[in-house]
C-alpha cells in the first residue's frame, strides 16, 4: 500500500550523469572532520575511483555530513555501488582504528548495517550548467550557512581552493573577511529538498 508520507527512493539512472550528493553520519554524531576520520575517507573514496572510476567535481566534508558531485563515466550509472562500498570501507577502517558507532537496531544489525552512516543518502541528478553552478555554490558555501567558518576559504575540508587555483572561483567568493559584506548567496531552492 501507498502512504503519502512515505519517502520515494526511486534513484535517477543515467549513464555519465553527475549527481550531488548528501550522505549523513548516523544520528549526525560529528566524526567526519576529526583526525581520525578524515585520512580513512579519502582513502575509501581514492580506492573507489580506482575500482570503479569517477570524477569528484566537488566535495565538502562537514562534522556530522558531507557534500559532493560526481561524475559518472560515460557507460555507467551506478553511484549506489559506489556509496556503498565508500560507506562500507570506511566503517570498517573507522572502527578498527578505534572510531565508535551508535547502537542499531536489531532490523539493521541483521542486514549488516553499522551505527556509522544513516542507511539512505540523498541524490539529484544534475540537469545543466546552471544546475551545476547552483550545486557547486551549495557544497563551498555549506560550512559558511552552517557556521563553521566566516568565509568559504576559512573551512579547510572542501575543494574550494581547488576551484579557486582553476580560476572558477575568486579567492574571496562569498567572503566577509575584513567586515566585507558576503556575495549574496541564494539558496532558496534548497527548501524543502532533503539534502541537509
Amino acid at each position: 500500500w501507498y502512504h503519502a508520507a512515505m519517502p520515494n527512493f526511486r534513484r535517477a539512472f543515467v549513464p555519465g550523469g553527475t549527481f550531488f550528493f548528501t550522505l549523513v553520519a548516523a544520528d549526525r554524531r560529528p566524526i567526519l572532520c576529526t583526525d581520525l576520520a578524515r585520512p580513512i575517507l579519502r582513502k575509501a573514496i581514492a580506492v573507489c575511483r580506482q575500482r570503479w572510476p569517477f570524477v569528484v567535481d566537488a566535495i565538502v566534508l562537514l562534522p556530522d555530513h558531507l557534500h559532493a558531485m560526481l561524475t559518472l563515466p560515460s557507460d555507467d550509472a551506478n553511484f549506489s555501488a559506489r556509496w556503498a562500498w565508500i560507506k562500507r570501507e570506511f566503517t570498517k577502517h573507522f572502527l578498527a582504528s578505534g572510531g565508535t558507532e551508535t547502537p542499531v537496531t536489531s532490523f539493521e544489525h541483521a542486514n549488516r548495517n553499522r551505527g556509522v552512516w544513516q542507511r539512505r543518502f540523498y541524490e539529484h541528478l544534475i540537469r545543466d550548467q546552471d544546475d551545476f553552478n547552483r550545486h557547486m555554490d551549495y557544497i563551498h558555501y555549506n560550512p559558511v550557512k552552517h557556521g563553521l567558518a566566516a568565509c568559504p576559504h576559512a573551512w579547510p575540508h572542501s575543494s574550494f581552493e581547488k576551484w579557486v587555483r582553476r580560476a572558477v572561483y575568486a579567492s574571496n567568493w562569498g567572503c566577509s573577511c575584513d567586515g566585507r559584506p558576503p556575495l549574496p548567496t541564494d539558496f532558496a531552492w534548497v527548501e524543502g529538498l532533503a539534502m541537509e
